[in-house]
């Protein structure tokens, strides 16, 4: 095992700078890439000003198309819960938790991620 695979096999989840509230787009994604414990990784960030929750962090990649596309899709409200509609085949995954609503069985992973003053962090 080389030192990089033992470093890599004892990281945990820390809290690291993911972009400023300036590279965000209000009612709508960014895409980004985050270091995890597995590697990097792309997740989508969305932001909905004025929302009891502004910030989320769900995969950037789309199962169904298996496209990195999410950060692209359409955010909106369905039951009350914020929703992504994916752009190529139009699933939607709720924003909290990253549940397909069309088909259960399937979830986006999900980060931890707020503001910390104008900056933006997310835990991975």
């Amino acid at each position: 095992m080389t030192i990089a695979n033992a470093a890599a096999k004892t990281m945990t989840q820390t809290w690291q700078t993911l972009c400023t509230r300036a590279d965000l787009v209000p009612y709508s994604g960014v895409a980004a890439w985050v270091e995890t414990p597995e590697g990097p990784a792309q997740v989508a960030i969305f932001y909905l000003p004025g929302h009891a929750q502004e910030l989320y962090a769900i995969d950037h990649h789309d199962p169904f198309s298996n496209a990195n596309v999410i950060a692209r899709g359409i955010v909106g409200d369905l039951k009350g819960q914020p929703v992504v509609a994916s752009p190529i085949y139009k699933q939607h995954f709720r924003l909290e938790d990253g549940l397909c609503l069309e088909d259960e069985s399937v979830t986006l992973r999900t980060w931890k991620v707020s503001f910390k003053g104008d900056e933006v962090w997310i835990e991975a």
